[in-house]
């Protein structure tokens, strides 16, 4: 049986990204599609300094000078990058955390039990993963923002055949 109409299969790309991609596919682009203004700079959350949340100041302060470079980001993607900001803060501590006490601690039994911090940070990792590919973060979905675009067409000798 098919899915629920308009929510199966993958989720659209927006236009932007498409265009910048070079719009490999060649299929229409969306003209109604809702266009919001590109951000040029953002300062982080108070709250991040509020909360002690250094890493997570640090990590936005280098992420939002790439990403509003590259004109992706507008400010309703703002919440996404506070999310990846915060469990990357996190997750860097969690390794830290887990390099100290090692990935075995003591029980209450007295015998070896999982160190809880390995749970802890294997759920940032999925929340960065997540948010971090909204954001064009990973190498992966870098690769599908820019596409092919830039690339040199590679040359065919099937093509040469063809055209002889």
């Amino acid at each position: 049986m098919a899915g629920t109409p308009g929510k199966s299969g993958r989720r659209p790309k927006p236009t932007a990204r498409k265009e910048l991609a070079g719009n490999p596919g060649k299929r229409a682009l969306n003209k109604d599609e809702p266009v919001f203004t590109p951000l040029t700079g953002v300062d982080p959350p108070d709250w991040f300094a509020e909360n002690d949340l250094h890493l997570a100041v640090t990590m936005w302060e280098m992420t939002i000078k790439e990403l509003c470079g590259q004109g992706i980001i507008c400010l309703t993607d703002l919440a996404v990058l506070e999310r990846w900001c915060v469990a990357y803060h996190f997750w860097r501590e969690l390794v830290i955390a887990i390099a100290r006490d090692g990935t075995r601690l003591k029980g209450a039994t007295g015998g070896p039990i999982k160190n809880p911090d390995l749970t802890a940070k294997k759920e940032q990792e999925s929340e960065m993963d997540r948010t971090g590919a909204m954001l064009g973060l990973d190498p992966g979905s870098r690769q599908r923002l820019i596409g092919l675009a830039g690339q040199k067409k590679q040359d065919n000798p099937f093509m040469r055949l063809i055209t002889s």
